[in-house]
């Protein structure tokens, strides 16, 4: 069964903590009036040869995708809306 989690933003909530904040318990989610709450696309550093860097950012848009089915789904929102935000 999934635990029940309340998270909170009193800061700013970015990358990870985006994505942790919206993984709390609906109804449990709360941010301060002065949080910042910030999605961002996956990111690091590519190296290597044109076949290391393809392999790379096919994983990176595998990872977004993943991101932004899962941040739907926490929040309840359309994958359409979390794509365009």
């Amino acid at each position: 069964a999934p635990c029940d989690v309340a998270t909170y933003a009193m800061g700013m909530a970015a990358s990870m903590g985006e994505f942790l904040l919206a993984a709390g318990t609906k109804g449990k989610r709360y941010a301060l009036p002065h949080a910042r709450i910030l999605m961002h696309q996956p990111l690091g550093g590519i190296t290597g040869g044109a076949t290391d860097i393809a392999i790379q950012a096919e994983q990176f848009a595998v990872i977004k995708k993943e991101m932004f089915r899962l941040n739907a789904e926490f929040t309840g929102q359309t994958l359409e809306r979390i794509e365009a935000d």
